[in-house]
Parts: C-alpha cells; sequence; structure tokens
C-alpha cells in the first residue's frame, strides 16, 4: 500500500476520489492528513477534525478485494479488521452494525465506503489522541503509524468474509441497547437478526449497510 501522508486537506475521502478520477495514483494506495477539515461521515455528516486522530483513505481495486465479500457489507468487513489491529494494541473497541467503532458506549470513529470506478474507496475518521463534545477515544495510547501498518499488513492477507463474519457475530450482541439509521428511521438493534452476508432484518425488512 502506497501511502501519500498530507499536514491538511478538506476531506482525504475526496481527495482520494479525484486522484482515482484523474487516474494520478493506481491501487492500492492512500492518503492520511494530521488535520481534516471538511471530513465525511455518515448519512452525509461531517467528522469533525480535531489533529492528532487518525483520518485515513484507502484504495483497493474490487478485483483484489475477497471473492465472498458482497459489497454491501464492506464497511463491516474492513471496519472489522482494523477492530483487530486495535485489539492487538490490547483496545476493547468494538463494532457497531454496521461501520461505527464503540469503547463502552461511546463512539470513538466510523467507517464509509464508495466505488469509484472498480475501486473501492474506505475512509476512516478515529479519535486517537482527543474526542469532540459526546463521543470519546481510543483506551489504549499507539501511534497513527504503527496502527496504519499493523491495518495495511492484516488487509493485505485477504481474510475471507466467512472467516471476519464468524468472529463478528460473536460480538453482535453488544448492540441490542443501541440505535441504527435506515432510510432517515431510527431502527432498534434489540431486536434485529444478524444475516450470514451482514444484513440485518427487522419485521421481515433486510437492510443492508450502504455505507
Amino acid at each position: 500500500m502506497q501511502i501519500l501522508w498530507l499536514k491538511e486537506i478538506g476531506s482525504t475521502q475526496s481527495h482520494l476520489k479525484e486522484l482515482i478520477k484523474a487516474k494520478k495514483i493506481e491501487p492500492p494506495f492512500a492518503v492520511i492528513a494530521d488535520i481534516q477539515i471538511d471530513g465525511i461521515g455518515s448519512r452525509e455528516n461531517r467528522w469533525s477534525s480535531l489533529e492528532g486522530n487518525l483520518f485515513l483513505s484507502f484504495a483497493i481495486e474490487l478485483k483484489n478485494l475477497p471473492k465472498d465479500l458482497k459489497l454491501e457489507s464492506a464497511s463491516i468487513y474492513f471496519a472489522y479488521i482494523l477492530k483487530t489491529a486495535l485489539n492487538d494494541f490490547n483496545s476493547e473497541v468494538w463494532i457497531k452494525w454496521p461501520n461505527d467503532f464503540y469503547v463502552k458506549d461511546k463512539k470513538i470513529g466510523g467507517m464509509i465506503t464508495n466505488i469509484v470506478d472498480n475501486v473501492l474507496i474506505c475512509g476512516v475518521g478515529l479519535n486517537l489522541v482527543t474526542q469532540p463534545e459526546g463521543f470519546a477515544k481510543l483506551d489504549v495510547e499507539v501511534s497513527r503509524e504503527d496502527l496504519v501498518q499493523k491495518y495495511f499488513e492484516k488487509i493485505e492477507k485477504k481474510i475471507s468474509w466467512k472467516q471476519v463474519f464468524s468472529k463478528y457475530q460473536l460480538e453482535f450482541d453488544k448492540n441490542k441497547n443501541f440505535f441504527t439509521h435506515n432510510k432517515s428511521l431510527r431502527i432498534p438493534l434489540e431486536d434485529v437478526t444478524l444475516q450470514s452476508d451482514g444484513s440485518i432484518v427487522r419485521n421481515g425488512e433486510r437492510i443492508y449497510s450502504l455505507r
């Protein structure tokens, strides 16, 4: 994974999209910024930028993804792999369906995915050292460099979706006291059923993350 480190950028994700569309880079490629002044979150929310935290976007060609990975659940897949990297540093972070990083009952970050020209772009915001009001930060100390290196090493192993899901589903009960959103609706996660493709079913309706 080639990495472009920047001091400041509007959005690592938007910048990476522009580089791909202009054919200025070839995946796998990542952009990391010290400061991100216009970060993109789920449902078109903005992700607050505080220096020292992780602002990362990376691109992987679709043909190089695990063969059994459904694109609708790519955010779960790559979020969970980052979770395992954080666990290696003794963090107790967990994934709230489908794409949020939590420590105990507070959000510390999130992941979103997009597709541009047969390339999957994953954007990550993670509170490593400080947090906005109402959020939390990582429960251990780890440098961005060490974390990113371990994360990309795990990604390069191309672990199957089946392997990731088998571990993810064991922790899914942690979601029961939380909510997610679908089509502007607030969905309680206490009465949903997790499916093997990463989707959830509530009242007979199947919901994919689509993030």
